[in-house]
């Protein structure tokens, strides 16, 4: 008995994830500076503090960013091309990001960023990929 109750902990006692995984193919990049940023966001976090977040070095053309131990779930995401690795999107004159922007669904950016009804997709708990392009404004 005490084998089987420590079979069935085995995966608790090695870390396994509560979810799954999530590539995010960021096309449009267009240097290989700094790194692509990517946060998977619910409905109350989104544009907010994600609590999925991710990153990779930036690649000029497509970077692929990884998000780990994602639930199922209705989820928007966005990413920005974070050339000077600060973790923040730089802004010009009137907030204008000055560093490429981007949502999943390729949802507009108008005047302001968009719905999160715009950029939700549904994630059903395996393994996917989504991509969208990143938007640069100056």
């Amino acid at each position: 008995m005490r084998r089987l109750v420590l079979i069935a902990a085995m995966p608790l006692l090695l870390g396994a994830s509560s979810g799954s995984s999530i590539d995010v193919a960021v096309s449009g990049v267009r240097f290989a500076k700094g790194v692509v940023r990517v946060s998977i966001c619910d409905q109350a976090t989104f544009l907010k503090d994600c609590r999925w977040n991710a990153y990779a070095a930036a690649v000029q053309g497509t970077t692929i960013v990884t998000v780990r131990n994602l639930p199922p779930g209705r989820y928007g995401a966005q990413a920005f091309h974070d050339k000077n690795n600060n973790d923040e999107v730089d802004r010009g004159l009137f907030g204008i990001p000055l560093e490429g922007v981007g949502f999943s669904n390729d949802a507009k950016i108008r005047f302001s960023p968009p719905k999160f009804e715009e950029a939700a997709f549904q994630h059903g708990g395996a393994d996917q990929r989504i991509s969208f392009k990143l938007r640069y404004f100056v």
